[in-house]
């Protein structure tokens, strides 16, 4: 129920901003729509008159801006958690002489079978080395 209550708190979050960016744009598309029509005036008013008016019409007339776009509210990046294999990995590189698959079971509470299989994908992925039989470095 509290996932739910989230999940339609942040529907909602996201829907208000989709309202002030269709808010936004149609201020921009209103704006270049009025400013389309006043040039359309004055070019109709520049063809009656002399050449040195329309450049002064053309210099006169401002450019319509690009309306800003609101900035979008983005949830804070959650931190992730260190899986197993980057646990075992992290142990290896911080030592210097090296760490055996015992020592690893010890720090990380894993089991022998689980040392192993992340120690030989490691080894074969070359996050780490194989110093001594049993002993692993960083690479």
């Amino acid at each position: 129920m509290k996932k739910v209550k989230q999940d339609l708190k942040e529907l909602n979050r996201d829907l208000k901003s989709l309202v002030r960016k269709t808010e936004t744009l149609m201020k921009a598309v209103d704006m270049l729509e009025k400013s389309q029509a006043v040039k359309a005036k004055k070019i109709k008013k520049a063809a009656t008159k002399p050449k040195t008016t329309k450049k002064m019409a053309a210099k006169a007339s401002p450019k319509p801006r690009a309306a800003k776009k609101a900035a979008v509210m983005k949830a804070p990046a959650k931190k992730k958690t260190p899986t197993d294999t980057d646990k075992v990995i992290n142990i290896i590189k911080r030592s210097k002489k090296g760490v055996s698959k015992k020592a690893l079971a010890k720090k990380t509470g894993f089991d022998a079978q689980k040392i192993s299989n992340i120690v030989f994908r490691a080894n074969k992925t070359g996050k780490i080395k194989s110093k001594d039989r049993g002993i692993y470095i960083g690479a």
